[in-house]
């Protein structure tokens, strides 16, 4: 996590006011995700960047091992929503500022899920004898873009809304409520920790439906009214700058009608009956969403496929770590891992969403 949290009261001076006055909305945002402290990659002082997203995940990986530990690596695969530049990727910047041994480097992209798809390809690589051991990684800078600087004036208009129906919490401005910044990191083998829990993974489970739906949650381009999407490369460099084209930006009523259909209950239908886990069996259940506001939500998803898992059995730093996206299961795991909480025969469930076009993961794991 970079720097100190940073709390309710000192969000809007830390990332900047966009207009003349302070954020009308945030109060309403931040009672509904019910996140009460977050980290920013930005000096509370100088309100200047402080770390990349490639630095952030370079720290959270040198947390793993030595120098010597990490050039025996065979593989560095990293997952982010925002990498610092288009290109080189993400993970080819990671490897820069390792600055270890040459080895193979990928990097998944993605929005939430691309932590979890970069967990899937070093787990498959290993399960496939390409590789004996990896790194992985999950992480966000969502403050690089969140920063007053980037904006121009805020959406007031949908204040008033915003009071009746707390869902349109994500658009432009509204966001900048949400979001924080922290990477994560793994370091998976084909043997396990010989004197230690380790954590097996027994599958990892993931599903797109965007043959079903319109893109939801985006940024480098614009939706049509026909739903289609227009990309950054269309636009003139005026049009980028005043239509706010690289701003991230949410379809609410399409997350509204289907966010906990298609990656909740949907998917829990389709892994119960390929008897891939059971409920009964689960003894720890790691959910991520942006707001405490879906909790409930998703509890009632998961009921409906026949799949409760009691909220007792649930495990979330969100309100003390925010919403950190690609990071955030990561983050949870590192938090139990580390504290001692997952004991020998422990069974645990992570449940990773994401809106972008509706896609979604659940990865099980056993304490071995």
């Amino acid at each position: 996590m970079p720097n100190e949290a940073i709390d309710n009261d000192n969000i809007e001076k830390v990332l900047g006011q966009v207009s003349s006055r302070p954020s009308r909305a945030k109060r309403v945002v931040l009672k509904s995700n019910k996140i009460k402290t977050r980290y920013y990659a930005i000096d509370p002082q100088t309100r200047k960047p402080t770390h990349t997203n490639a630095r952030m995940t370079a720290e959270a990986i040198n947390t793993l091992g030595n120098k010597d530990f990490l050039n025996n690596l065979d593989l560095l695969v990293c997952g982010t929503t925002l990498p610092d530049q288009m290109m080189p990727n993400h993970a080819l910047m990671v490897h820069g500022e390792l600055n270890i041994e040459p080895l193979e480097v990928v990097s998944t992209a993605g929005i939430c899920l691309s932590g979890a798809t970069a967990l899937k390809y070093a787990f498959t690589s290993i399960k496939s004898g390409e590789a004996q051991n990896a790194v992985c990684s999950g992480s966000e800078n969502s403050s690089a873009s969140m920063r007053s600087e980037n904006f121009k004036q805020e959406i007031d208009s949908r204040v008033d809304s915003l009071e009746k129906n707390q869902e349109i919490a994500f658009e432009k401005d509204f966001l900048r409520w949400m979001l924080s910044d922290g990477a994560g990191a793994m370091y998976l083998s084909n043997k396990a920790n010989k004197d230690s829990i380790s954590l097996k993974i027994k599958t990892i489970f993931s599903r797109s439906y965007a043959n079903e739906l319109d893109t939801c949650m985006y940024a480098g381009c614009d939706k049509n009214l026909d739903g289609t999407i227009k990309g950054w490369r269309e636009y003139s460099q005026d049009e980028l700058n005043t239509l706010s084209i690289f701003s991230v930006k949410q379809d609410v009523k399409l997350l509204n009608e289907n966010i906990i259909n298609y990656t909740v209950t949907k998917p829990l239908i389709e892994m119960l009956e390929k008897k891939l886990f059971n409920p009964n069996e689960i003894d720890w259940f790691l959910p991520h969403y942006s707001s405490g506001y879906f909790r409930d939500k998703v509890y009632d998803g998961m009921k409906e496929a026949n799949c409760d898992i009691s909220q007792d059995r649930w495990f979330t730093n969100l309100s003390y770590k925010g919403n950190t996206g690609s990071a955030s299961f990561y983050l949870m795991l590192e938090e139990l891992f580390n504290n001692n909480s997952f004991k020998k025969g422990d069974n645990i469930l992570c449940y990773v969403p994401e809106s972008g076009r509706f896609s979604t993961a659940f990865i099980l794991l056993e304490a071995v």
